[in-house]
């Protein structure tokens, strides 16, 4: 389904296919990010793919080059996934606060224009980007978000995501994590699908997920647990400050979402008077199952 980034001829250049360019940006003196750019010859704007556990900027591939078109489009691996920092936790928390100003000095140092930027944002970059919507009304245009978790709302989780967020379990849950690295980088973009509805990720996106979950000085699941130590705190900071927003927001969900259920979502559309897509028979990864579902979303969030 996402095919692995190739190297383009001299003949492709000529004729402006689009290729995702990797590089790294120094944020600070603690965190280098790895990250995609997909640039436009005319962009109408910009594009911005935050991605979720356990996902690298691979996972936005495919939709990117789609955009290509006529949109500069942007995707990096948050500190602790992929081949960006794993700075000591000691140094960087690995909070949802602290991914929003990652998120903020990347806009920064990419020299972003923010009134022409649109964020999508999934998982574990949702919240963080609506943190910073809340410090920095004009961030972007639009924020697309959806399968993630806005409140402290437990009972909407899966079974091991409420054990990471319970102080006393944890520690057990966060090596549990580590123990089933081969089970969740295999099966969890399938759980909670039929079968007829389950999709494949490429070898490459495979392979990547696999490289970056030991690469540095802590694993993706340890930087995913320290998420969660400070996850409820800034749900409910985000909660208490919900009526502060004024990024326009809208809101995406699978109905099958297993891990974070399609309440959620509607809570948070009807909060924030949000216009919501609940997508039939689509479950925690809508950019992967229906990948031109999100590049519509993109596009409508310009018009």
């Amino acid at each position: 389904m996402i095919s692995s980034i190739a190297t383009v001829t001299h003949a492709e250049d000529r004729s402006h296919q689009p290729r995702a360019n990797i590089s790294f940006i120094q944020i600070d003196n603690d965190i280098t990010l790895r990250r995609s750019v997909v640039h436009s010859l005319d962009p109408k704007g910009t594009v911005l793919f935050l991605h979720g556990f356990p996902e690298t900027m691979y996972a936005w591939k495919e939709v990117s080059l789609a955009l290509a078109d006529d949109y500069e489009v942007h995707a990096f691996d948050w500190p602790g996934f992929g081949l960006s920092s794993r700075p000591t936790t000691d140094r960087f928390s690995y909070a949802p606060m602290d991914y929003a100003r990652v998120l903020d000095a990347y806009i920064a140092k990419a020299h972003i224009d923010r009134s022409k930027l649109t964020i999508y944002a999934t998982d574990i970059g949702a919240l963080p980007a609506l943190l910073l919507g809340l410090e920095k009304p004009d961030i972007a245009r639009t924020i697309i978000v959806g399968d993630f978790a806005p409140f402290d709302r437990p009972h909407y989780m899966y079974e091991s995501l409420q054990k990471l967020k319970d102080r006393r379990s944890a520690a057990q849950a966060r090596e549990q994590l580590n123990k089933n690295r081969a089970d969740i980088l295999e099966n969890a973009f399938r759980r909670g699908l039929a079968k007829e509805v389950q999709f494949e990720l490429s070898a490459r996106f495979r392979s990547d997920m696999a490289r970056g979950w030991s690469y540095g000085t802590l694993t993706t699941a340890d930087a995913f647990a320290s998420y969660y130590t400070h996850f409820t705190r800034d749900q409910q900071y985000f909660e208490a400050n919900l009526d502060k927003l004024r990024t326009p927001v809208k809101v995406v969900w699978g109905e099958k979402d297993l891990y974070i259920k399609k309440e959620m979502g509607v809570e948070l559309a009807e909060r924030l008077r949000a216009e919501l897509s609940i997508l039939p028979d689509t479950g925690h990864y809508p950019h992967l199952q229906k990948p031109e579902r999100t590049v519509e979303e993109v596009r409508a969030s310009f018009r």
